[in-house]
């Protein structure tokens, strides 16, 4: 018990005496500092005292499907950091490959009684996943806030890039540099926002034969795999729903013998890290980030606070940025 009083003492900067009226529910101790103590306990691995376990911990879980796509710890960054500016404490979960599951982790947070989830990327995404534990979310009336994908039947606010106007920016680009053979290259069929660019392509061009779209898990090897098979069939310009499957289309050129972008032009999506340092840089589609992440912590914090947010999803503009991978199509 001592050690354990040290220990929080040290993490919030109080008196173990301080500490010690906390977990008494003792009075003479300011709000601040009785958040901050219980919220050390639960970041130490502490179970608190019986009679604060029905209060929810100052923690909110942020669940990511992976990190090696530079856009998730990007997400990762900025929200983390807009949750500490409300003095919430982030738990990072993050899936591995044979590891714990999103539903595992799910049952993790209910025991630590977070105070809120933050989904950036997993299987609500995936319409023919299983969704059971986001309903156990909704059952325990959990805040949660989803980003670029909502989940049928779940009212969950949502905050995503519009794949409608990535698409038409991405598409007009090829077409304005003289490009007619245009290729897509999308995650797994019951991918939502992967569905919505189809959906987008669809209406921008009245008919894109099926030959002209090809799907991969988001991987640079399964962008790899989709664009040879586009290559195959004359495409010069290839549009790709992540950057991790535009510069595994840019390997599948050069492996064919043919130069980006002076044979095959391809475009990006998220604009992540280091995409402007590639070879050639690369042309993508950015995310607003900075925006989105902001605007999910704002309506977790409305939620957690028992307030009322818009129904709907929170759409924001991306942005094309012209980099060294688009050139005017040969004649």
């Amino acid at each position: 018990m001592t050690r354990r009083l040290a220990q929080v003492a040290k993490k919030v900067g109080v008196s173990e005496a301080t500490v010690s009226r906390v977990l008494n529910g003792k009075p003479g101790v300011s709000r601040t500092t009785r958040e901050s103590v219980l919220t050390a306990l639960d970041v130490l691995g502490y179970e608190r005292p019986t009679q604060l376990r029905g209060e929810r911990a100052r923690l909110v879980g942020l669940v990511l499907p992976e990190l090696q796509n530079p856009i998730f710890p990007a997400f990762a960054e900025v929200i983390g950091g807009s949750l500490a500016q409300q003095g919430l404490t982030p738990v990072l979960c993050t899936q591995t490959k044979g590891g714990v599951s999103e539903a595992d982790y799910v049952e993790l947070l209910l025991q630590q009684q977070v105070s809120g989830v933050v989904f950036a990327g997993g299987l609500f995404a995936q319409a023919d996943e299983p969704h059971d534990h986001y309903r156990r979310l909704a059952d325990r009336r959990i805040p949660v806030v989803l980003i670029n994908a909502s989940i049928e039947g779940l009212d969950f606010p949502c905050v995503s890039c519009d794949d409608a106007v990535a698409i038409e920016q991405a598409w007009r680009h090829l077409v304005s540099l003289g490009h007619e053979r245009i290729g897509l290259v999308l995650g797994p069929s019951d991918h939502v926002p992967s569905r919505r660019k189809l959906a987008a392509a669809l209406a921008l061009t009245g008919a894109l034969p099926p030959e002209r779209v090809e799907r991969s898990m988001f991987s640079l090897e399964g962008g790899q795999a989709a664009a040879s098979r586009l290559l195959e069939r004359g495409v010069t310009g290839i549009v790709c729903a992540s950057d991790p499957l535009a510069l595994g289309a840019v390997r599948a050129a050069r492996r064919r013998g043919l130069a980006v972008p002076s044979d095959v032009s391809v475009v990006g999506f998220d604009d992540s890290a280091f995409m402007s340092c590639t070879e050639p840089p690369l042309t993508t589609v950015r995310q607003p980030i900075e925006a989105m992440g902001r605007a999910a912590v704002e309506l977790l914090c409305a939620l957690i606070q028992g307030g009322t947010v818009p129904p709907g999803e929170l759409l924001f503009e991306p942005e094309l940025v012209v980099r060294g991978s688009t050139a005017q199509a040969r004649n």
